[in-house]
């Protein structure tokens, strides 16, 4: 499930001393009463089902995730119209900030231009401090070596696996990342899917206990290789790759070349899909 953009959006202020009206509002509006009505509903849907086992309520929670992505992919598009059209006033520079994660690197690179008149914006610093890790990372270029210990406190390096003739998911995540176990069962079917075809994910873990770090690999049936420095954010992959930010990833060519960032949810089935073909 998406991160409803628009509910940070909500506090933006629609005028400012620099920005034109926001002739947006009512559109954005729209959108944030459709997500927060599905939102309500779903609280209330676990008020009488707390852990979801009942079959009718999975279904539902299903329901009200594709809806919200939904919604979510509008807000996106309702943001990078904003930033089209507005290229010679101040005004897309918030909601650059609040959208920047949702944006990824090739959006954000597309709105973060230099000609644009809000370029400059005190708002678009982190933007701007977002792209440069994304340019560590960005599809074309090689991967960079990560050498770390293992659950069996071996040494291993990232090279065991990449440019090894096989693609390769190297996956950033940690076991107190609510975000990341969300996505963890996406990445194990796929894993589950095409490991057989040649598929391999590498986790690379942003934790700092040893136990916790063990113990969540356990629970979560992540059944692939891992490794850490238990270094938490001062973890060797955050400046090596630039990540800000986690669940991330990056999916490397069988040479070893980074060809996408960050496919989460059913990006990364249809990016596997397209690769071996089913």
């Amino acid at each position: 499930m998406k991160r409803l953009i628009t509910i940070a959006l909500m506090t933006i202020a629609v005028i400012s001393a620099n920005a034109q009206e926001d002739m947006y509002k009512a559109e954005m509006a729209t959108l944030d009463a459709q997500g927060e009505a599905l939102i309500k509903e779903y609280r209330e849907l676990m008020k009488s089902d707390p852990k979801g086992e009942n079959a009718i309520t999975k279904i539902k929670v299903t329901q009200l995730a594709a809806s919200l992505d939904s919604i979510s992919n509008e807000q996106l598009k309702l943001v990078k119209r904003i930033i089209r059209e507005n290229k010679n006033n101040q005004l897309p520079a918030s909601y650059i900030k609040e959208a920047m994660y949702e944006l990824g690197y090739e959006g954000l690179k597309e709105a973060l231009d230099p000609t644009a008149a809000y370029y400059n914006n005190p708002d678009l610093e982190k933007p701007k401090l977002l792209l440069a890790s994304y340019e560590k990372r960005k599809p074309g270029t090689m991967f960079h070596e990560l050498t770390m210990k293992d659950l069996e406190d071996h040494e291993v390096s990232l090279s065991q696996w990449a440019g090894k003739g096989q693609y390769v998911l190297v996956d950033f995540w940690a076991s107190w990342c609510g975000p990341c176990r969300q996505e963890m069962p996406n990445v194990i079917a796929n894993y589950e899917r095409y490991h057989a075809k040649g598929f391999e994910v590498v986790g690379v873990s942003f934790d700092q206990k040893k136990d916790a770090w063990v113990k969540a690999v356990q629970q979560m049936g992540m059944r692939w290789p891992q490794m850490s420095d238990l270094k938490g954010w001062q973890c060797a992959a955050s400046d090596i790759y630039g990540v800000r930010s986690i669940p991330a990833s990056v999916l490397l060519d069988p040479q070893g070349k980074i060809i996408a960032i960050d496919l989460r949810g059913n990006a990364l089935g249809e990016k596997l899909k397209a690769i071996y073909g089913e």
